[in-house]
């Protein structure tokens, strides 16, 4: 047999075994390389969390991070303890959406939710169900479902709780009175930490954040010392106080400028109008968020994180947990619902005027938001995530105009229609009413409830449906 001798050289020194693969050394040499990459992205996204909350000129606070069924506003924020007690729930029916496809969503299995909807029936006609009609529940985190309510045509509400053998269900129609309450006060580390000492509910800075949405951005426009006053209603059912209601009136001063916002109109029409009587609701809302943080802005050359190269930014980036619900900023229809490369799971929506919004790096897509679909302002499409090139949870949020992208925060908001002149001394008749209350402390009688007996928010637990 003939030996064949193999040499293996490594430039010019021959070796008398083989040598490590190409494939090895090839990995040894992105070891340090892809070490020293991560170590440099984890210490870029610390540094952009620590920049950006120096940056933001809101008083940032801790605050709890977003969970999806803390949607409910009131005094709930307040009292209850999402870990230990049960977590209020309130929506409305989508669409063809049905009692079994809510309770599904709840987690309540088959042959739980079969039970539930016989005792339901008992109660109310569930056929009748309808787009916008509301339902509520309370969800504990150990045992599922707690209760669970229905809103039936704003005469009452049909209602079961767990028990220990099974459901049970009761009818209850709403016996509803509205007061109004007044508070003031001034910022120190934040707008709800203000109400709170005001003497308020936290759940008051969400109202006021939706009265001032289109004129006053809660990202970034609020300033240590700033002042409010602010007349708000509260909510009982049967005697006891059941949540919040809506603003009444509102003046928030800033750097010298005063905003003023003063319910106006019959119930099925009514808005907030300025001093003048020209509308806060624009075209457009300044924040596709109502609690975030700015952490990039629109620039024609910047730095990408994930890419390593300078780059056009098109949009403004909101950092926020994911999860976090994002609302289209105005009406119109939805152009594309669907991956879009480096932006991920994009929203884009068709406005009038030539414009268009997107919605880019979302973890999903709200129920039956779809290509066509008709949105109105204020509408969840989408939810926080970090789809496609993101080194974490934001949100990219885009505007063009006639197919140019431009700075979402320099876009400027069209307005509705004014109070007409017939309408304006009685306007400022009320204007002035308000006025006196919140900045003089005069009483103010709202007039009687509608016999509707529509209400804002539901407790659904058994004591409450029960009356024990």
């Amino acid at each position: 047999m003939t030996l064949r001798r193999w040499s293996y050289r490594v430039g010019n020194a021959p070796l008398n075994k083989p040598g490590p693969s190409r494939r090895r050394v090839a990995l040894r040499r992105m070891v340090l390389p892809t070490s020293l990459l991560l170590t440099g992205l984890v210490l870029l996204w610390i540094t952009g969390e620590v920049d950006s909350a120096s940056d933001s000129r809101y008083p940032v606070v801790s605050s709890a991070a977003y969970h999806p069924r803390l949607v409910a506003l009131g005094p709930q924020l307040d009292r209850i303890d999402p870990e230990t007690e049960g977590i209020p729930v309130e929506f409305e029916f989508e669409s063809g959406q049905t009692v079994s496809d809510v309770l599904t969503s709840l987690n309540l299995a088959a042959p739980e939710m079969q039970l539930v909807i016989e005792e339901l029936a008992k109660h109310a006609d569930l056929r009748r169900i309808r787009t916008r009609d509301r339902y509520a529940a309370v969800y504990d985190e150990q045992t599922g479902l707690r209760s669970f309510e229905l809103m039936v045509d704003g005469k009452g509400r049909a209602a079961v709780w767990r028990q220990d053998q099974g459901w049970s269900g009761a009818w209850r129609p709403f016996a509803r009175k509205v007061a109004v309450n007044s508070l003031s006060g001034s910022l120190e580390e934040s707008l709800e930490s203000a109400i709170r000492n005001a003497g308020g509910e936290a759940a008051v800075a969400y109202l006021m954040a939706d009265v001032l949405q289109w004129d006053l951005d809660f990202t970034r426009d609020l300033r240590t010392g700033d002042r409010f006053e602010v007349l708000y209603e509260t909510v009982f059912l049967d005697g006891g106080y059941h949540s919040l209601g809506e603003i009444v009136a509102l003046s928030y001063e800033s750097r010298g400028q005063r905003l003023e916002a003063y319910r106006y109109g019959e119930s099925d029409t009514r808005g907030y109008y300025d001093a003048d009587g020209r509308p806060l609701r624009k075209m457009f809302l300044r924040s596709p968020m109502r609690y975030s943080r700015v952490t990039s802005r629109f620039s024609g050359r910047r730095f990408h994180p994930v890419l390593k190269r300078y780059r056009p930014h098109y949009g403004v980036d909101y950092g926020a947990p994911s999860g976090t619900p994002v609302r289209v900023t105005g009406n119109g229809v939805v152009a594309s619902a669907g991956w879009n490369g480096g932006g991920g799971r994009t929203v884009k929506v068709r406005h009038p005027n030539g414009y268009l919004t997107a919605y880019l790096h979302l973890s999903k897509y709200a129920s039956g938001v779809r290509s066509g679909k008709r949105v109105r302002q204020g509408d969840v499409i989408g939810y926080v995530g970090s789809s496609g090139l993101a080194t974490g949870p934001h949100l990219d949020y885009r505007v063009q105009r006639d197919g140019r992208w431009i700075d979402p925060l320099s876009l400027k908001s069209v307005p509705a229609d004014p109070v007409t002149r017939d309408d304006m001394p009685e306007f400022v008749a009320e204007r002035d009413r308000l006025r006196r209350s919140l900045w003089e402390g005069a009483p103010y009688e709202i007039p009687a409830p509608s016999p509707t007996g529509e209400f804002t928010l539901a407790e659904a637990t058994p004591d409450a449906v029960s009356g024990g």
